[in-house]
């Protein structure tokens, strides 16, 4: 039971943090399968039965902690700091919660019949409520949810035909929303194909000239099926709401007040967001996966075509990772991967990708990089990374390794190319002895 109201309660090892207050009955009977659960989607519980150490833990916490509270558990709460117990009324600890943050409540299913119940605590920094029984597997994926949803989130690109003046530019950029300008309708595709938004906003008038916009931009094979075609009207109109929607628009917005029109772009884009955080994400490490890597690489790369930078595209992989698992566990094997992804998450720049490709196997692609430059920044990624002591058992401690490949941009044209050739170098590496990225160094001068 955590009783520290100190930071220590925190696990470096994870990237979020959950604080649970709750019964002591309850955490003993689900603390060890909570934490497997939450350990998966990299994220750890610490656990409170005591509200005093529950609002001094708030207080020592970071920005995208989440605060837990298991309603049920008021009638045996501590509501003072003698050791004394007394039913602890809603109210009383809706006060004592400090109101620079919001909280997730948990409750029975009397609880949630009662509206009032509900809106008290909508009105009172309620970030979120669910009713038990939950299963402890189905908590634990609506908590990582609730993390991707208060992320800040990657940049969302809007192209806008239409009049200039419709949009706040300014005031969407503040919430990360880029505004593309396109004045042709005709070569509305060419420049979606280019720069894969996730936005395109039409304004009425120009969808009027140009009937068969919508239909040009689904029916492409590389069309993104999260990015949303949305006609801007100025005024109301049925009959073209519904030719609209029959030719592949997803919706239909007013041209209303720039502030509400503003609102209304930002909901959509965090939207969009968490459903690309979800389908493009690794839920063990946070980093991109598979699916996440390849639409950002290709992006990317068309991005360094524009501005005629060279990328370096590195493979990695945990040297011996079997002989990991089947000596220590899997347990244990998923601790070696969180490590290496923290190793690498802390030296990729801003511009830069990183891949939990699959497994134990990462992908790291760096932005305006040399191949020299490359292969220096990965080995030295490589020797961080040897240089950790696992403690395997009391007085035990091993050093592991990865080995890796790399290529680079523009001798590689594609994705695709680029990770054919750097996992050709990674298997050279691995014949090689392990522990070493290739090609060499000095063949990358």
């Amino acid at each position: 039971m955590t009783s520290d109201a100190t930071p220590p309660y925190r696990n470096p090892l994870y990237k979020n943090h959950v604080l649970l207050l709750s019964q002591s009955f309850f955490i003993k009977d689900n603390r060890d399968e909570l934490l497997l659960h939450a350990h998966k989607y990299d994220f750890d519980i610490a656990f409170f039965n005591e509200v005093s150490h529950f609002v001094s833990a708030i207080g020592n916490s970071r920005d995208h902690d989440l605060f837990v509270i298991d309603l049920d558990a008021l009638h045996n709460l501590q509501s003072d700091m003698q050791s004394s117990r007394k039913t602890l009324m809603l109210g009383e600890l809706l006060e004592r919660l400090p109101g620079n943050h919001d909280y997730v409540y948990l409750q029975s299913a009397r609880q949630g019949g009662r509206f009032l119940l509900q809106q008290r605590l909508v009105d009172s920094h309620c970030l979120a409520y669910a009713e038990k029984p939950i299963p402890n597997d189905v908590l634990v994926d609506k908590l990582f949810k609730l993390f991707v949803q208060r992320k800040g989130g990657d940049l969302v690109r809007l192209i806008h035909l239409g009049d200039p003046t419709d949009l706040d530019e300014a005031a969407l950029l503040r919430q990360r929303v880029e505004v593309i300008r396109h004045a042709d309708a005709h070569t509305l595709h060419q420049r979606v194909k280019e720069l894969q938004p996730d936005i395109v906003l039409i304004g009425a008038a120009e969808y009027d000239r140009t009937e068969a916009i919508a239909r040009v931009l689904q029916k492409n094979i590389e069309a993104d099926p999260v990015r949303e075609i949305t006609l801007l009207q100025r005024r109301p109109d049925e009959d073209q709401a519904r030719r609209a929607l029959a030719s592949g628009f997803d919706e239909i917005m007013p041209l209303s007040a720039p502030d509400l029109l503003t609102e209304q772009l930002v909901h959509r884009a965090n939207k969009i967001r968490v459903s690309k955080d979800l389908i493009g994400k690794d839920r063990a490490t946070g980093l991109l996966n598979k699916v996440g890597l390849q639409k950002k690489a290709q992006a990317l790369i068309r991005q360094a075509a524009r501005d005629n930078v060279p990328l370096a595209y590195g493979v990695v992989d945990i040297d011996k990772f079997k002989t990991i698992n089947d000596t220590w566990g899997h347990s244990f094997g998923d601790i070696v991967i969180k490590r290496l992804s923290l190793t690498l998450a802390q030296q990729v720049g801003e511009l830069d990708l990183l891949s939990r490709f699959g497994g134990e196997e990462f992908v790291v692609v760096f932005w305006d990089c040399t191949p020299a430059q490359g292969w220096q920044k990965l080995d030295a990624l490589r020797q961080a990374f040897g240089a950790i002591a696992f403690q395997v058992a009391p007085g035990d401690v091993r050093h592991f390794s990865f080995s890796g490949g790399i290529a680079t941009y523009p001798e590689q044209r594609s994705e695709n190319e680029l990770f054919l050739r750097a996992d050709a170098m990674l298997y050279e590496a691995k014949q090689a002895g392990r522990n070493r990225i290739c090609p060499p160094g000095d063949a990358m001068a």
